[in-house]
């Protein structure tokens, strides 16, 4: 068959209905997996796929959200005599079958418009499925641009764009502008141009007296995730128009509020998963299958936001912004070099010091003959003047059959590193412990003396090796040298709070006596040696917001004593960054936090004066994903080399980045 030239706008209609296509499945899944409770959704799949915990979670506060702001409209407006649901791009939502099956319908017409050829294919999904028609209550009738309607639903086939034909079609539907009216928009202003989804906002301000308008879309287009997320639907061929004028929370509301809407409210989706979701049900969301990607959720929710009259965010919690409480304070910015060695692409492994100027890499998930998997592999990274050569080993099956994520490496000597826990899967953590055995001199000019020999794990408590997440530190009790073991998660405890002191001669555990108040479990944190002790920095808390406190465990006479360290102002609440201690300074590298209007760089902390400061790295030319990371301090050059980092970005597929990075800090450590 010869090839059909489609004309642009038609192109850009059929990738943006493409969406819906793609959307419904997923809706279908989340549904199918217990996240929510729809029994609709299945008649309007005609393939079923499974999709991936990350999806389930995005699609689940979507769903919420936009409930919740749907049942405070029908609250508010009970006792009208009639009211009307208006939802724009609807596709094929279940929104009208689902308040219908529950009797939340009284005296409210629903009306949904989409393109024509969608609303038509519904249309006849709804006729051909008993169900649905039961629901209805008939098959319908089709007049002019509906194409399907009963008496309190109906079905428009409009182009949103044409509002002069719009406004006759919803007029011929018997749409009433002067009665209670909830306009819906979830992900479909950003594909008009800004131009028609401007006269769209300002039009509905100007035709209804009595309305309320709740957007559901994308925004921050400028960090790491926003550039991937837009080159996600740049491929798809759906642009999204409103990002670059509309980037913003406060962007959004100002846009609302300069076309004619009176007030608006615009919170993203991390506040509202925290602020409108009883903790009782996020327990039961969490308990519905194994999910280990924090990281990515988090971001994807930092990059959505729901838009509403302000009276629909009602809750028993103020709900104050992450920006309001921890305004921007960058104190400059920190420069960057891209360092070109290949084979690092990764997240979830580990990096270490062994000696001066040799790294060793471990694990992760990444890139391997072009596919991506857990990585066996090791790789040792020696600098030979200002230049990084990199030796790639033979895979450490002794480690794991597969490979292993979010373990630790801590380097004991000049000659061993002990690797502890890390999983598979979130299902998959009782790796154990294992030896890594290296040469006393590496050089960059004698490859051949690049050997890592792998030790058969010794027997260790399982408790404190089956889990990952974690953190190991080498600390000092009496004279003797100790692993501590700290935090983290594992296959049934989805945060820890324990510890353990893993002698390192004997290779077991002693009980050491430990004063103060204990902290808060937490996984993803930081942990570094100092003064014979450990610091604790930041990480993901058991109510799954990031925390902001820094912990000494302090050594005493008899053990150890939990100490909490003040900062100036309190450092932002963040989590999978990394740390290092250089002349009683604290560095927190990457991570992510909940404060979206910037990414984490590096902070500073001064842990006699307790003063913190903030550094932004100098971009790359490509996203650089400062997460699922590893680091490594150079002191004798004052230099981080970051390596690795990434993740699964929601469903926009897999980033890892592409080079190590190297940060020189030089000149923030000594203007401290």
């Amino acid at each position: 068959l010869g090839a059909r030239t489609v004309p642009r706008r038609q192109g850009c209609q059929c990738s943006i209905q493409g969406t819906n296509d793609s959307s419904i499945v997923s809706k279908c899944s989340t549904a199918a997996l217990g996240y929510i409770h729809d029994g609709f959704l299945q008649y309007f799949v005609t393939k079923r796929c499974r999709r991936a915990p990350l999806i389930h979670w995005g699609y689940y506060v979507r769903a919420r959200a936009v409930d919740h702001c749907v049942q405070e409209f029908l609250r508010q407006s009970q006792g009208h005599p009639r009211r009307q649901i208006l939802s724009f791009g609807a596709g094929f939502d279940s929104l009208y079958f689902r308040l219908k099956a529950v009797d939340l319908l009284s005296c409210t017409v629903v009306y949904e418009v989409d393109f024509p050829s969608v609303t038509s294919r519904k249309a006849a999904l709804i006729k051909g499925t008993k169900d649905l028609a039961m629901v209805v209550g008939g098959v319908g009738r089709r007049e002019s641009a509906m194409s399907f309607a009963v008496e309190d639903y109906k079905l428009l086939g409009v182009d949103l764009s044409d509002l002069s034909m719009l406004e006759q079609a919803l007029k011929e539907a018997g749409l009433d502008p002067e009665v209670p009216t909830m306009l819906l928009a979830e992900v479909v202003l950003t594909y008009m141009e800004i131009s028609r989804s401007d006269a769209l906002i300002q039009w509905a301000a100007q035709h209804f007296s009595c309305a309320q308008f709740v957007v559901y879309e994308q925004m921050h287009p400028e960090d790491p995730f926003g550039r991937i997320m837009q080159q996600h639907f740049s491929r798809l061929n759906s642009v999204l128009h409103t990002l670059a004028q509309y980037p913003n929370c406060e962007a959004q509301r100002r846009r609302f509020l300069q076309r004619g809407w009176a007030k608006c409210s615009v919170i993203d989706m991390n506040e509202f998963y925290a602020s409108f979701i009883p903790e009782d049900e996020r327990r039961r969301v969490q308990a519905l299958e194994p999910f280990d990607e924090y990281e990515e959720w988090h971001l994807k929710c930092s990059h959505y936001f729901i838009l509403a009259f302000a009276g629909l965010f009602l809750s028993t919690r103020p709900v104050h912004p992450s920006s309001d409480r921890f305004p921007k304070r960058v104190a400059g910015s920190i420069s960057a070099s891209v360092c070109t060695i290949a084979g690092l692409r990764r997240y979830g492994h580990h990096s270490v010091l062994i000696k001066p100027h040799v790294v060793l890499t471990t694990g992760g998930f990444g890139e391997q003959d072009g596919r991506h998997c857990r990585l066996r592999d090791f790789h040792v990274l020696i600098r030979h003047e200002d230049n990084w050569r990199r030796y790639q080993s033979e895979s450490w099956c002794s480690l794991s059959s597969g490979g292993r994520l979010f373990h630790t490496v801590t380097c004991v000597s000049g000659s061993q590193a002990l690797a502890v826990g890390g999983r598979m899967s979130p299902t998959n953590a009782d790796l154990g412990s294992l030896w890594l055995r290296f040469p006393e001199s590496m050089t960059a000019s004698d490859p051949d003396c690049v050997v890592v020999e792998l030790v058969s794990p010794q027997p260790a408590e399982d408790l404190a090796s089956s889990r990952w997440r974690h953190t190991t530190t080498e600390v000092m009790c009496q004279g003797q040298k100790y692993l501590f073991i700290y935090g983290g998660r594992s296959a049934v405890q989805p945060v820890l709070g324990d510890w353990y002191f893993l002698h390192l001669e004997e290779f077991s555990c002693r009980r050491i006596p430990v004063g103060g108040p204990v902290p808060e479990g937490r996984h993803s944190h930081s942990a570094c040696s100092w003064d014979g002790g450990a610091l604790i920095a930041g990480g993901l808390g058991a109510a799954g917001q990031p925390l902001n406190s820094v912990l000494f465990l302090r050594p005493t006479g008899s053990g150890f004593q939990w100490q909490g360290i003040e900062t100036h102002p309190p450092f932002i609440p963040r989590y999978s960054h990394t740390a290092h201690v250089h002349d009683g300074k604290l560095l927190l590298v990457g991570g992510v936090w909940l404060h979206s209007e910037s990414i984490p760089g590096v902070t500073v902390i001064d842990l006699m004066k307790g003063f913190s400061l903030d550094y932004q790295i100098d971009t790359v030319s490509w996203p650089l994903m400062l997460y699922n990371h590893s680091s490594v301090f150079l002191p004798d050059k004052s230099e981080l080399l970051l390596i690795g980092g990434g993740g699964n970005c929601f469903s926009f597929g897999t980033h890892l980045n592409l080079h190590p990075v190297c940060v020189g800090l030089s000149n923030i450590l000594t203007s401290q």
